[in-house]
């Protein structure tokens, strides 16, 4: 099936870490919103309205962030990473 974007919106989305520009965009054809960070690659998420969007996006970037830091840690052998878990090593 083919979605039908419509409405683009940029809001600031206040985060723990920041505030970051973000892009609503309205799909007429599901309801709802998909939602991207600027400059944040790979953190995208939907939500029904907007609301849910800007709640969804917000937890997106946090976890993005916290996702690069930890693995960022391991690569310096501050943690390790085993089966899901983290130790914290120094």
């Amino acid at each position: 099936s083919i979605i039908t974007y419509m409405v683009k919106k940029v809001l600031k989305i206040k985060t723990d870490y920041g505030i970051y520009d973000c892009i609503f965009t309205q799909a007429k054809d599901i309801g709802g919103y998909v939602v991207e960070a600027r400059g944040l690659s790979g953190a995208f998420t939907q939500g029904r309205n907007l609301v849910e969007a800007k709640i969804m996006i917000k937890d997106a970037i946090e976890g993005l962030i916290e996702a690069q830091a930890i693995l960022k840690a391991e690569k310096q052998g501050i943690v390790k990473i085993k089966q899901g878990q983290f130790a914290h090593i120094a």
